[in-house]
């Protein structure tokens, strides 16, 4: 029952008879956690009523508050009336009231129990991660009006935990006792004489250390997961849970005191504290700097271990298109290690670089040091392929060391006439030389084009411009000398022109063998794949070369036959001759090639081969035949009008402007073919004009023109 007190000024007050009910319940409660749970709120609830009731009310809310060991602080509350009334008399406290004041230690007794419960409450929820568990609690917090100061004790000790552990894991004096420890466990004889306790390692126990040092940054991983952990459950449930009554969210009360959310608290301590000890432990360890700024990608593997334990219950992402800000803070953390791993990684590269080159211009380096180099950048970049950051920055690096490879070939390579002079009868030193190192350079290159398909954009971003720089130089290395041996074939193809295919020849004088020129032709192919491309190791890139060399040569042999003037019939067989001598020299060329992996099948040649056996055909076909396009077939257009010239009484168009064979075939090669072609029409054209202001007799080349114009408007069909 409630009792009656009298007050000084004659006021009847209801004493507050504490209903015990939900604390004593605490203790048989056991038999079910939620009854527990809901028990707890409800005495907190009712304590939390009795203290704003005992301290006294203004505007409806407690202006008093107990501490968090549950002493009651004493405050007086004061009523002020309006401006127009008089002050009331000071209104009586309960405490003073005396059948109260006996209920008050039972009161705070209640409130450190419920307070001690809770505590217990929140530390199994954030232990087993048991997010009603964990609401339930911070309920009752709420409701004791200590919710603020429980989250923020809460954030601070998981961050000094996480701090104490990464302090132990770099502390070398640990280290060494823990590993000295084990060492003296192995060992099963004990020693006569023990020496004073070391903190860097000898050679003899810096293997022990080494293990010890990653076991304790493994334990480290390990809580430092567990305590994000429970800092995202902790905020998750803060953020989710209101109070039913005030309609409160709790992380909006808990933000009263934090000054940002638990998440950023956690993860600012994190990065600081691994940042000091680390460079701290690094600065006085020579060991701890060794073992993990070469040990860096194994460092790293154990934060990725990290981020994925965390994954599945934070919002952080670490991958290869987006990490996560406070990833990037927390491995910033780690760049000391970083910059010496990169370091140690650019000198490794160029001392490879180096050791290549270390036998000066009498020793350079061929396709096992380009091997090697691109082998060794492979290696790199596939150890660090796991982490998007720590492989962009060996890709840089990499391009870095590629740039001094090219700077040393650069220094090497020889550009005077002796690399490109084709004399014979045996390739110039110089040529050997350039070519080890054109060798080189594509050897990388080819192993390194690979990557293509192993990386990322990003990556890829960073070392493209190296690896094309490495093609681009094996390109600038060896286009001179390809230059030359064109230039060289094309001064003695030209020599036909010092023949007179116009004049008859005795059947027996030997019209089979084969002309001087295809003679020279043969012997400089023979040369140029036995002396020249014998030194370029460069696999079916050899091919294409050989490919390129007899595409060449047909189309330019092909275009000086076609001008070939004057021609007759002993000179038709010449040709043919000659042509069948070429056929076998080409095919005999490219089986010989030591590049090439195939026989020597002319077919490969494509287009320009079936020009060649086209070419033959032609010689021998009527007039008449010459505009027919299945007679001619595989024969460019141009080809046959300079045949239709070539019978006919019109000059050809190097006569017309006055230019050597060998100018005008430079010239088609350097143009189009419809201006070719607009070359023969003003030919034609002219000849008409020529003809008539002169007064000549054009009947003989009336056939002629009509067959060039023919041939010329199927081709403009055609095209």
């Amino acid at each position: 029952m409630a009792a009656i007190a009298s007050t000084p000024n004659g006021e009847s007050v209801k004493s507050l008879k504490v209903d015990n009910t939900d604390v004593m319940a605490l203790s048989t409660s056991g038999d079910s956690e939620d009854e527990k749970e809901r028990t707890i709120a409800k005495a907190a609830l009712s304590i939390a009523e009795l203290v704003s009731l005992l301290d006294g009310v203004d505007n409806g809310k407690s202006i008093g508050n107990l501490s968090r060991n549950g002493e009651i602080v004493k405050d007086s509350a004061m009523r002020v009336a309006d401006n127009d009334k008089d002050v009331p008399e000071q209104e009586i406290p309960l405490r003073s009231i005396t059948a109260v004041a006996v209920h008050v230690h039972f009161i705070e007794e209640a409130r450190t129990k419920v307070t001690n419960e809770m505590e217990s409450m929140v530390l199994t929820g954030l232990t087993t991660l048991n997010q009603s568990l964990l609401a339930s609690s911070l309920q009752t917090a709420y409701s004791l009006r200590l919710l603020p100061q429980l989250v923020q004790n809460l954030v601070s000790d998981l961050s000094q935990a996480v701090e104490d552990r990464i302090r132990s894991a770099f502390d070398l004096a640990k280290i060494s006792k823990e590993a000295l420890a084990k060492d003296a466990v192995a060992n099963s004889s004990p020693p006569t004489y023990r020496s004073r306790v070391r903190t860097e390692p000898t050679n003899v126990t810096a293997p022990h250390f080494t293990v010890t040092l990653w076991s304790r940054l493994e334990v480290m991983i390990a809580d430092m997961a567990d305590c994000c952990i429970k800092v995202y459950t902790l905020e998750k449930v803060l953020r989710l849970k209101k109070d039913a009554t005030t309609q409160a969210i709790f992380l909006d009360e808990a933000m009263k005191l934090l000054e940002n959310k638990p998440s950023a608290i956690f993860w600012t301590s994190l990065g600081r504290s691994l940042e000091k000890h680390a460079r701290d432990a690094a600065k006085n360890s020579t060991f701890i700097q060794q073992t993990l700024s070469t040990g860096y990608p194994k460092l790293l593997r154990l934060f990725h271990e990290f981020f994925a334990k965390i994954a599945v219950h934070t919002d952080t992402v670490y991958g290869s298109t987006y990490q996560s800000p406070e990833t990037v803070f927390v491995l910033r953390a780690l760049s000391n290690f970083e910059t010496l791993y990169l370091s140690r990684l650019s000198n490794k590269l160029n001392e490879a670089v180096a050791q290549a080159f270390s036998g000066g211009a009498r020793t350079l380096p061929g396709a096992n040091e380009g091997i090697n180099i691109a082998r060794m950048v492979i290696n790199e970049l596939d150890s660090a392929r796991f982490d998007p950051l720590l492989v962009r920055a060996v890709a840089n690096n990499a391009s870095s060391c590629i740039n001094n490879l090219l700077s040393r070939v650069d220094s090497f390579t020889i550009r005077d006439r002796s690399a490109i002079t084709l004399i014979g009868p045996t390739a110039t030193p110089q040529q050997a030389a350039n070519a080890q190192l054109a060798t080189c350079l594509y050897q990388c290159w080819l192993r390194l084009d690979t990557l293509r398909s192993d990386h990322t954009e990003a990556v890829l971003d960073a070392l493209n411009p190296g690896t094309q720089n490495v093609h681009k130089a094996y390109e600038r290395l060896v286009e001179p000398l390809m230059t030359a041996i064109r230039r060289e074939l094309s001064a003695i193809i030209v020599k036909l022109h010092r023949i007179d295919f116009g004049k008859d020849v005795d059947p027996t004088s030997g019209l089979g063998s084969s002309s001087f020129y295809m003679k020279e032709l043969m012997e400089k192919l023979s040369f140029i794949k036995a002396e020249i491309l014998s030194q370029f190791l460069i696999g079916e890139a050899g091919r294409t070369w050989a490919l390129s060399i007899v595409k060449y040569v047909i189309k330019t042999f092909v275009m000086h036959v076609s001008i070939a003037r004057p021609l007759g019939e002993s000179g038709k067989l010449r040709l043919t001759s000659d042509m069948g001598e070429l056929e076998f020299s080409l095919s005999a060329f490219l089986a010989g090639n030591p590049q090439s992996k195939r026989d020597g099948d002319l077919e490969a040649v494509g287009d320009e081969y079936r020009t060649l056996r086209a070419m033959r055909p032609l010689l021998f076909l009527e007039n008449s035949m010459l505009t027919d396009s299945e007679r001619t077939a595989g024969l460019p257009p141009l080809i046959v009008l300079h045949h239709i010239l070539v019978r006919s009484p019109m000059p050809l168009p190097h006569n017309l402007h006055g230019w050597q064979e060998a100018e005008y075939v430079r010239w088609v090669s350097e143009h189009t073919q419809r201006e070719s072609w607009s070359l023969i029409e003003g030919g034609l054209s002219h000849y008409e004009k020529v003809s008539e202001s002169e007064g000549k007799d054009s009947t003989d080349a009336k056939e002629f023109i009509d067959l060039a114009r023919t041939v010329l408007q199927n081709a403009e069909n055609g095209s």
